[in-house]
C-alpha cells in the first residue's frame, strides 16, 4: 500500500451536509476534484451493476492503467478513519463491479488497479484528501 498524497483543501461553498448521502457526494466531488489536480482522466462516475458499485473509474496519467476508486468522507472519527470502511465484503463488492466495467468496456486485458481516497471533512469548511494507491487487489 503506497500514499500517494495528502491535501488540504477547501470543499464547495455552502453548508456542509449532515446526512450520509450529502456527505458522500460532497466526499465524490472533492475525490474527482483530487484526481483531476493530479491529471487522471475521470471515465465514469457511480457505475452501478447488480454485484456492486464503484465511485470512480479513472486512467492514471503515469502508466495509463484503469483506476477503480473508492471514496470514503467522514466529518469525525467516531466510526473510525474512511479508510476502515472498505472492508473485505466491500472490496467483494468493488470487485465485481469492476469485472463487470472491464467486461462491458471490452478492457480486460488493461492494467488495472483498486485505489482508496479517504477523506475528513471539517465544520470550518476544510478537508483532507489521503490518497492510497493500489488498497487492495482483486476480490471475488
Amino acid at each position: 500500500m503506497k500514499w500517494f498524497g495528502t491535501g488540504t483543501r477547501k470543499p464547495p461553498e455552502g453548508p456542509l451536509p449532515t446526512d450520509n448521502k450529502g456527505i458522500g457526494s460532497l466526499g465524490e466531488e472533492v475525490a474527482t476534484a483530487f484526481l483531476e489536480g493530479k491529471r487522471y482522466r475521470i471515465l465514469e462516475r457511480n457505475f452501478r451493476c447488480k454485484g456492486g458499485e464503484v465511485d470512480i473509474v479513472a486512467r492514471d496519467p503515469a502508466d495509463k492503467s484503469l483506476v477503480f476508486v473508492e471514496v470514503k468522507a467522514r466529518r469525525d472519527l467516531s466510526y473510525g478513519v474512511p479508510q476502515l470502511a472498505v472492508t473485505p465484503f466491500k472490496q467483494r463488492q468493488i470487485s465485481k463491479a469492476a469485472l463487470t466495467w472491464l467486461a462491458k468496456n471490452r478492457q480486460q486485458d488493461v492494467n488495472a488497479r483498486f485505489d482508496v481516497i479517504a477523506i475528513m471533512l471539517d465544520d470550518n469548511g476544510r478537508h483532507t484528501v489521503e490518497h492510497i494507491v493500489n488498497a487492495f487487489d482483486l476480490a471475488y
